[in-house]
């Protein structure tokens, strides 16, 4: 009696082992006896052979891979540290059990390599300034080399760049002078338009030598009005103001 009830426990423990619960963002590859069954089994409660029927759960979600920084030398030999961050998903679940050991060891390895070459083949100002395009070049390198292996690449994106201390400071320096550089520009172009408005009033002061008579009678009012002062007229004002008389009796 007692070795009926043994065997009866180890037979629902068989049939028990063959009950497998598969996550809705997961699929399953079954082996039996080694070889790859053709229908991926898809979430759910799913049953195989035990012992026979080997089955693998493939995570289907999007991954996020950081790349750690690391040092690389850039075209113009520039020591920088870079690091980027990618996303990938598997698309078929079969390659990636079968077509590689560790597909998130290998993913990782491949796109660490890939950053050190596509950044060490540009200069650091096109590093700084075309990010997109090295980004791109990364992913369609990273696309072809993970393929075979079932995975989708999505996005490649360079995370941070330090650059060394020198280096900073030095583009430091090259911004401020072409902060000064721009500045002086401004100043001359302003001194130059102020040159030609003084050209222009010099002319008109020259057809008309009582505007400028004018302009002085306009100045000393508005010295008058912000401050209380006293203003003394020289004897040439004198003939000024009468000369302004003249001119207003003509053209009256």
């Amino acid at each position: 009696m007692g070795v009926m009830i043994v065997v009866l426990i180890l037979v629902v423990l068989f049939i028990l082992s063959g009950i497998k619960v598969i996550n809705q963002y997961e699929r399953g590859v079954v082996l039996r006896l080694g070889r790859v069954r053709p229908n991926v089994k898809e979430p759910g409660l799913r049953i195989i052979i035990p012992i026979i029927d080997q089955m693998r759960k493939v995570n289907m979600q999007i991954v996020t891979l950081p790349v750690e920084s690391q040092k690389i030398i850039t075209k113009d030999n520039v020591s920088i540290d870079v690091s980027a961050v990618a996303y990938y998903q598997v698309t078929d679940p079969v390659k990636s059990v079968v077509e590689i050991q560790n597909v998130v060891s290998a993913t990782y390895q491949i796109a660490q390599t890939t950053v050190r070459n596509i950044v060490g083949q540009s200069s650091l100002d096109e590093v700084l300034s075309e990010t997109t395009a090295i980004n791109d070049k990364i992913k369609t390198v990273l696309e072809a080399a993970t393929e075979k292996w079932g995975i989708f690449v999505s996005t490649v994106e360079v995370k941070d760049i330090q650059l060394p201390d020198t280096m900073q400071r030095a583009m430091a320096k090259q911004a401020e002078a072409e902060r000064e550089k721009r500045a002086k520009i401004i100043a001359a172009e302003g001194e130059a338009l102020s040159a030609t408005k003084l050209g222009d009033a010099a002319d008109i002061i020259a057809a008309h030598p009582i505007a400028l008579q004018l302009r002085n009678l306009q100045v000393l009012s508005d010295i008058a009005v912000e401050k209380n002062s006293t203003i003394i007229f020289p004897s040439q004002f004198l003939d000024t103001v009468k000369s302004v008389k003249e001119f207003i009796a003509k053209e009256k």
